[in-house]
Protein backbone atom coordinates (compact mmCIF):
# COMPACT_ATOMS: atom_id res chain seq x y z
CA UNK A 1 0.00 0.00 0.00
CA UNK A 2 3.31 2.30 0.43
CA UNK A 3 5.19 3.27 -2.60
CA UNK A 4 2.92 1.01 -4.77
CA UNK A 5 3.23 -2.04 -2.85
CA UNK A 6 -0.08 -4.01 -3.59
CA UNK A 7 -0.55 -6.37 -0.32
CA UNK A 8 -2.91 -9.48 -0.73
CA UNK A 9 -6.15 -9.38 1.71
CA UNK A 10 -8.61 -12.07 2.15
CA UNK A 11 -11.66 -10.87 3.77
CA UNK A 12 -14.78 -11.77 5.86
CA UNK A 13 -18.06 -9.92 5.79
CA UNK A 14 -20.19 -8.64 8.47
CA UNK A 15 -22.26 -5.93 10.03
CA UNK A 16 -20.61 -6.01 13.13
CA UNK A 17 -16.74 -3.85 14.63
CA UNK A 18 -14.33 -4.31 12.21
CA UNK A 19 -10.93 -6.15 12.97
CA UNK A 20 -7.86 -6.41 10.96
CA UNK A 21 -5.49 -9.16 11.62
CA UNK A 22 -1.24 -8.91 11.48
CA UNK A 23 0.72 -11.94 11.07
CA UNK A 24 3.95 -12.27 12.75
CA UNK A 25 7.82 -12.34 11.03
CA UNK A 26 8.19 -15.33 8.18
CA UNK A 27 4.31 -15.66 8.25
CA UNK A 28 1.31 -15.20 6.31
CA UNK A 29 -2.60 -14.44 7.02
CA UNK A 30 -3.68 -17.76 6.68
CA UNK A 31 -2.73 -18.64 10.27
CA UNK A 32 -5.41 -16.07 11.56
CA UNK A 33 -8.20 -18.35 9.71
CA UNK A 34 -9.47 -20.07 12.34
CA UNK A 35 -9.70 -16.75 14.27
CA UNK A 36 -11.49 -15.07 11.61
CA UNK A 37 -14.00 -17.37 11.21
CA UNK A 38 -15.14 -17.37 14.31
CA UNK A 39 -15.09 -13.67 14.61
CA UNK A 40 -17.08 -13.27 11.51
CA UNK A 41 -19.16 -15.83 12.73
CA UNK A 42 -19.38 -13.53 15.72
CA UNK A 43 -20.90 -10.64 13.66
CA UNK A 44 -17.58 -9.01 12.90
CA UNK A 45 -16.36 -8.15 9.50
CA UNK A 46 -12.68 -9.15 9.29
CA UNK A 47 -9.86 -8.88 6.76
CA UNK A 48 -6.58 -10.38 7.12
CA UNK A 49 -3.29 -9.17 5.35
CA UNK A 50 -0.37 -10.74 4.26
CA UNK A 51 2.58 -8.25 5.13
CA UNK A 52 5.08 -6.89 2.76
CA UNK A 53 7.00 -9.87 1.25
CA UNK A 54 5.49 -12.41 2.69
CA UNK A 55 2.53 -14.85 1.15
CA UNK A 56 1.02 -13.63 -2.07
CA UNK A 57 1.79 -9.90 -1.27
CA UNK A 58 4.39 -7.58 -2.96
CA UNK A 59 7.86 -8.13 -2.08
CA UNK A 60 10.03 -5.53 -2.38
CA UNK A 61 13.94 -5.02 -1.75
CA UNK A 62 12.88 -2.22 1.31
CA UNK A 63 10.83 -0.98 3.36
CA UNK A 64 10.68 -3.38 6.05
CA UNK A 65 11.28 -0.91 8.90
CA UNK A 66 8.32 0.08 10.97
CA UNK A 67 7.29 3.67 9.67
CA UNK A 68 6.48 1.99 5.58
CA UNK A 69 5.47 -1.01 7.80
CA UNK A 70 2.64 0.98 9.39
CA UNK A 71 2.24 2.87 6.47
CA UNK A 72 1.00 -0.04 5.12
CA UNK A 73 -1.68 -0.83 7.41
CA UNK A 74 -3.04 3.11 7.33
CA UNK A 75 -3.28 2.92 3.36
CA UNK A 76 -4.78 -0.39 3.80
CA UNK A 77 -7.51 0.71 6.65
CA UNK A 78 -8.57 3.57 4.13
CA UNK A 79 -8.53 0.95 1.42
CA UNK A 80 -10.74 -1.37 2.64
CA UNK A 81 -13.01 1.09 4.61
CA UNK A 82 -13.11 0.14 7.92
CA UNK A 83 -13.79 2.72 10.79
CA UNK A 84 -11.19 2.63 13.21
CA UNK A 85 -10.82 -1.09 13.27
CA UNK A 86 -9.50 -3.49 16.42
CA UNK A 87 -5.35 -3.82 14.62
CA UNK A 88 -4.53 -7.64 16.00
CA UNK A 89 -1.49 -8.47 15.31
CA UNK A 90 0.92 -11.77 16.75
CA UNK A 91 4.62 -11.61 17.85
CA UNK A 92 6.16 -9.22 15.25
CA UNK A 93 2.87 -8.40 13.73
CA UNK A 94 2.32 -7.01 17.45
CA UNK A 95 4.78 -4.46 17.49
CA UNK A 96 3.55 -3.27 14.13
CA UNK A 97 0.27 -2.67 15.36
CA UNK A 98 1.48 -0.99 18.43
CA UNK A 99 3.48 1.32 16.42
CA UNK A 100 0.45 2.16 14.51
CA UNK A 101 -1.72 2.95 17.04
CA UNK A 102 1.02 5.11 18.30
CA UNK A 103 1.80 6.63 14.80
CA UNK A 104 -2.08 6.91 13.90
CA UNK A 105 -4.37 7.24 17.13
CA UNK A 106 -7.35 8.00 14.90
CA UNK A 107 -6.53 4.92 12.42
CA UNK A 108 -8.38 2.54 15.36
CA UNK A 109 -10.59 2.16 18.57
CA UNK A 110 -7.76 -0.39 20.45
CA UNK A 111 -5.42 -2.67 19.47
CA UNK A 112 -4.92 -6.45 20.80
CA UNK A 113 -0.92 -7.72 20.94
CA UNK A 114 -0.91 -11.63 21.04
CA UNK A 115 2.41 -12.44 22.43
CA UNK A 116 4.23 -9.36 21.18
CA UNK A 117 4.40 -5.88 20.93
CA UNK A 118 6.75 -5.93 23.93
CA UNK A 119 9.59 -7.23 21.42
CA UNK A 120 12.59 -4.98 22.28
CA UNK A 121 15.49 -6.94 20.95
CA UNK A 122 18.48 -4.32 21.82
CA UNK A 123 17.54 -5.02 25.45
CA UNK A 124 17.44 -8.71 24.63
CA UNK A 125 21.20 -9.21 22.94
CA UNK A 126 24.60 -7.28 23.58
CA UNK A 127 24.93 -6.50 19.70
CA UNK A 128 23.23 -6.69 16.40
CA UNK A 129 25.52 -10.40 14.92
CA UNK A 130 24.48 -11.94 18.17
CA UNK A 131 20.55 -11.18 17.24
CA UNK A 132 21.10 -12.86 13.76
CA UNK A 133 22.79 -15.90 14.85
CA UNK A 134 20.69 -16.24 17.01
CA UNK A 135 17.49 -15.25 15.34
CA UNK A 136 18.16 -16.00 11.80
CA UNK A 137 15.89 -18.81 9.87
CA UNK A 138 16.17 -22.29 9.52
CA UNK A 139 16.86 -23.45 5.97
CA UNK A 140 13.81 -24.70 4.60
CA UNK A 141 14.46 -23.85 0.93
CA UNK A 142 14.15 -27.65 -1.54
CA UNK A 143 12.90 -29.62 1.65
CA UNK A 144 9.84 -32.06 0.39
CA UNK A 145 6.29 -30.24 1.61
CA UNK A 146 5.95 -33.86 3.50
CA UNK A 147 8.64 -33.29 5.21
CA UNK A 148 7.42 -29.76 6.17
CA UNK A 149 4.11 -31.08 7.26
CA UNK A 150 5.33 -33.88 9.07
CA UNK A 151 7.56 -31.67 10.93
CA UNK A 152 4.90 -28.90 11.69
CA UNK A 153 2.61 -32.02 12.76
CA UNK A 154 5.06 -33.38 15.11
CA UNK A 155 5.89 -30.06 16.85
CA UNK A 156 2.08 -29.09 17.28
CA UNK A 157 0.11 -32.13 17.43
CA UNK A 158 -3.18 -30.24 18.86
CA UNK A 159 -3.32 -27.68 16.40
CA UNK A 160 -6.28 -28.24 13.77
CA UNK A 161 -5.52 -29.60 9.75
CA UNK A 162 -6.31 -25.53 9.23
CA UNK A 163 -4.11 -24.35 11.39
CA UNK A 164 -1.74 -26.81 9.68
CA UNK A 165 -2.83 -25.58 6.67
CA UNK A 166 -2.19 -22.27 7.49
CA UNK A 167 1.45 -23.20 8.31
CA UNK A 168 2.16 -24.72 5.31
CA UNK A 169 1.12 -21.32 3.01
CA UNK A 170 4.26 -19.70 5.07
CA UNK A 171 5.76 -21.60 1.74
CA UNK A 172 5.86 -21.35 -1.68
CA UNK A 173 5.14 -24.94 -2.71
CA UNK A 174 6.81 -25.92 -6.15
CA UNK A 175 5.90 -28.32 -8.51
CA UNK A 176 8.49 -30.56 -7.69
CA UNK A 177 7.13 -31.60 -4.04
CA UNK A 178 9.50 -28.57 -2.43
CA UNK A 179 8.73 -25.75 -0.72
CA UNK A 180 10.71 -22.24 -0.64
CA UNK A 181 9.50 -19.66 1.95
CA UNK A 182 7.51 -16.80 0.46
CA UNK A 183 9.94 -14.28 2.73
CA UNK A 184 13.21 -14.67 1.54
CA UNK A 185 16.51 -14.69 3.85
CA UNK A 186 17.42 -10.82 2.77
CA UNK A 187 14.20 -9.70 3.82
CA UNK A 188 14.24 -11.61 6.81
CA UNK A 189 17.21 -9.68 8.02
CA UNK A 190 15.31 -6.65 7.03
CA UNK A 191 12.40 -6.99 9.03
CA UNK A 192 14.78 -7.81 11.68
CA UNK A 193 16.69 -4.87 11.97
CA UNK A 194 13.45 -2.93 11.80
CA UNK A 195 12.60 -4.58 14.88
CA UNK A 196 15.97 -4.11 16.52
CA UNK A 197 15.67 -0.21 15.98
CA UNK A 198 12.89 -0.66 17.32
CA UNK A 199 11.77 0.47 21.36
CA UNK A 200 8.25 -0.35 22.08
CA UNK A 201 8.73 0.90 25.64
CA UNK A 202 9.10 4.37 24.71
CA UNK A 203 5.94 4.35 22.78
CA UNK A 204 4.06 2.95 25.71
CA UNK A 205 3.41 6.48 27.57
CA UNK A 206 1.79 7.82 24.00
CA UNK A 207 -0.51 5.16 22.95
CA UNK A 208 -3.73 7.13 22.90
CA UNK A 209 -5.83 3.79 21.86
CA UNK A 210 -6.69 0.89 24.83
CA UNK A 211 -4.13 -1.91 24.29
CA UNK A 212 -4.96 -5.94 24.90
CA UNK A 213 -2.33 -7.92 25.72
CA UNK A 214 -2.73 -11.11 25.07
CA UNK A 215 0.75 -13.19 25.99
CA UNK A 216 1.57 -16.72 26.06
CA UNK A 217 1.92 -18.78 28.94
CA UNK A 218 4.50 -20.47 27.61
CA UNK A 219 8.26 -21.51 28.69
CA UNK A 220 9.91 -19.69 26.09
CA UNK A 221 9.64 -17.02 23.02
CA UNK A 222 11.28 -17.11 19.85
CA UNK A 223 13.68 -14.65 20.48
CA UNK A 224 14.94 -16.83 23.62
CA UNK A 225 13.71 -15.20 26.50
CA UNK A 226 12.07 -17.15 29.29
CA UNK A 227 8.60 -17.02 30.55
CA UNK A 228 9.98 -14.97 33.50
CA UNK A 229 11.03 -12.56 31.04
CA UNK A 230 7.98 -12.32 29.58
CA UNK A 231 6.17 -11.48 32.64
CA UNK A 232 8.45 -8.74 33.35
CA UNK A 233 8.09 -7.62 30.02
CA UNK A 234 3.93 -8.12 30.54
CA UNK A 235 4.33 -6.07 33.63
CA UNK A 236 6.23 -3.24 32.40
CA UNK A 237 3.99 -2.67 29.40
CA UNK A 238 0.50 -2.67 31.35
CA UNK A 239 2.06 -0.36 33.93
CA UNK A 240 3.21 2.04 31.33
CA UNK A 241 0.25 2.01 28.59
CA UNK A 242 -2.53 4.31 29.72
CA UNK A 243 -5.22 2.40 29.04
CA UNK A 244 -4.78 -1.61 29.25
CA UNK A 245 -5.79 -5.00 29.46
CA UNK A 246 -3.81 -7.95 30.49
CA UNK A 247 -5.43 -11.71 29.45
CA UNK A 248 -2.98 -14.47 29.53
CA UNK A 249 -3.65 -17.77 27.80
CA UNK A 250 -2.16 -21.17 28.03
CA UNK A 251 0.03 -22.70 24.36
CA UNK A 252 2.75 -21.90 22.22
CA UNK A 253 3.78 -18.43 20.74
CA UNK A 254 0.97 -19.03 17.93
CA UNK A 255 -1.94 -18.80 20.10
CA UNK A 256 -3.91 -17.69 17.13
CA UNK A 257 -3.07 -21.09 15.41
CA UNK A 258 -3.15 -22.94 18.78
CA UNK A 259 -6.65 -21.76 20.31
CA UNK A 260 -8.04 -20.00 17.21
CA UNK A 261 -11.52 -20.10 18.84
CA UNK A 262 -10.57 -19.26 22.60
CA UNK A 263 -8.48 -16.74 21.27
CA UNK A 264 -11.36 -14.94 18.91
CA UNK A 265 -14.28 -15.13 21.78
CA UNK A 266 -11.68 -13.25 24.23
CA UNK A 267 -11.34 -10.55 21.77
CA UNK A 268 -14.89 -10.36 21.13
CA UNK A 269 -16.05 -10.14 24.25
CA UNK A 270 -13.86 -6.92 24.88
CA UNK A 271 -15.71 -4.88 22.18
CA UNK A 272 -18.97 -6.61 23.97
CA UNK A 273 -17.65 -4.90 27.35
CA UNK A 274 -16.81 -1.90 26.12
CA UNK A 275 -12.60 -2.10 26.39
CA UNK A 276 -12.09 -2.62 22.79
CA UNK A 277 -15.21 -0.54 21.45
Amino acid sequence: MADGVALHVERRPGDGLAFLLVHGLASNLHLWDGVAARLADLGHAVAAVDQRGHGRSDKPDDGYELTTVTDDLARLVDVLGFDRPVLVGQSWGANVVLEAAWRFPGLTRGVACVDGGWIELRRRFPDWQTCVEALAPPATAGRPATEIEGWLRRRHPDWTDTSIAGALNCFEHLPDGTVAPWLSLERHLAILAGLWEHSPTSRYPEVEVPVLLVPARSSSAPDGSSGEDRRRQVEAAAASLPRCRVRWMSGDHDLHAHHPEELATLLHEATVDGFLA
